[in-house]
């Protein structure tokens, strides 16, 4: 498990693999100084609920990963959660099975 670090040092638990999908899209997204919300929900065994949390450019973002070893990225995967940050909501945070299940975002994309 990895951490989202944020802002005044907020610390998300978040796996290091759907971490590194994250930093990938959210990356993308500040290099355009845009700004979004980003939202996930928590495991039933982590007490439920969810969290969004505001990225903007202006505030600090770290991304701490407890592997030594980056992972191979999902190209689909990416493509789901970058889609979904364009949406009113904002870029939420699916499991890799369940973006695996959705169709492609892009036309002729597999």
């Amino acid at each position: 498990m990895g951490y989202l670090v944020y802002g005044d040092g907020t610390e998300y638990e978040i796996d290091d693999r759907a971490l590194a999908h994250l930093k990938i899209v959210i990356g993308s997204k500040l290099r355009r100084q845009e700004g979004f919300f980003v939202s996930w929900e928590h495991r039933p065994e982590d007490g439920s609920g969810r969290v969004s949390v505001w990225v903007s450019p202006a505030i600090p973002i770290q991304f701490r990963f407890v592997g030594s070893k980056p992972p191979q990225l999902n190209r689909h995967w990416l493509e789901v959660l970058a889609d979904s940050s364009f949406g009113p909501r904002g870029l939420h945070l699916v499991s890799e099975a369940d973006a695996d299940k959705m169709p492609p975002v892009r036309p002729g994309s597999a």
